[in-house]
């Protein structure tokens, strides 16, 4: 998911098991967020096409934040049974309306849970897991799934269901960015389709990946990257460019993979430099996966070497 959420909704905020830092971080997805969700073309075939290929007929399916339960919906069209859990009371009545009203109702077990604490009654062939947001802030995509993984060993053995999406890429570029607008000067964090770049963010060099994590193996929640970027087109280094590639399934008979990007993310480096071709520059920074946009902004350190 990379839309930003409201507030939570009454029933959430007088839930005591509900902590601030869950109110922060981005938990909290309101229902007219998810049409634009819905609306999201090369989300919605990227899951369909991995379901088809990595689901067995009549296999199970755990779909770990389910929304509208449109991925439960997806999945059913060739699992037996899927087991399905969403925290937001609102968005559980949401689902369970829609999944009826879709036909597949029988066949989707929809629980009130927090997907941290949740386990299937069974072992399941895949698991469907979509809290993903640019850079793999504010939404818990890895510590759920972390979380999962320790679980389902300790009750159903080493052997791990497939995981949609399989990894995820992240990476960092170095652009010039207009932060004026009107002559408003606002230098702060944007986000940017990445199937139509926008002309006021141009790139100055290669991106350059800092994480590949693959679900299926165990993943560190901390981020990090420290390296160099270099220069291939003169401007103004103004801002990073984080770029989220996500694998949805690997074909291997076809040589190929299944991917949906999430939002780029544009965050502004605290000092602009002018740069030129062949400039190099020692880029760090360090947050936790799940964390606020703030963290990591305050973490980014740019030294021209």
């Amino acid at each position: 998911m990379t839309y930003n959420a409201d507030s939570p909704s009454s029933s959430d905020i007088h839930n005591p098991s509900i902590t601030e830092a869950d109110n922060l971080l981005g938990q909290y997805i309101p229902i007219h967020y998810h049409f634009q969700m819905l609306e999201d073309e090369a989300r919605m075939s990227g899951f369909e096409a991995a379901l088809n290929y990595l689901l067995p007929d009549g296999g199970k399916v755990l779909d770990m934040g389910a929304g509208t339960g449109v991925l439960s919906f997806l999945a059913a069209q060739k699992a037996t049974k899927v087991y399905s859990v969403e925290r937001q009371a609102d968005l559980v009545e949401c689902a369970k309306a829609l999944l009826t009203k879709n036909g597949c109702g029988d066949k989707v077990e929809l629980v009130q849970g927090d997907a941290r604490q949740y386990l299937p009654p069974e072992p399941v062939d895949v698991v469907v897991c979509e809290m993903l947001h640019s850079a793999l802030l504010r939404e818990k995509q890895l510590e759920v799934i972390e979380s999962f993984k320790q679980r389902y060993r300790e009750r159903f053995g080493e052997q791990l269901p497939v995981f949609i999406p399989n990894a995820s890429i992240l990476g960092v570029e170095p652009i010039s960015a207009d932060f004026c607008f009107q002559g408003y000067q606002a230098p702060i964090a944007f986000f940017e389709d990445p199937g139509a770049l926008s002309d006021r963010y141009l790139s100055l060099g290669h991106p350059k990946p800092y994480a590949i994590l693959e679900y299926q193996n165990d993943n560190p929640i901390e981020l990090s990257f420290d390296g160099i970027l270099s220069i291939n087109e003169q401007g103004s280094f103004k801002a990073l460019r984080f770029i989220t590639k996500n694998i949805m399934a690997m074909n291997l008979e076809q040589g190929n993979t299944i991917d949906w990007m999430n939002m780029n993310l544009i965050l502004p480096i605290k000092q602009p430099v002018d740069a030129k071709a062949g400039d190099q520059f020692q880029v760090t920074f360090k947050y936790d996966a799940g964390g606020e946009i703030s963290n990591l902004i305050n973490a980014i350190e740019v030294i021209k070497l």
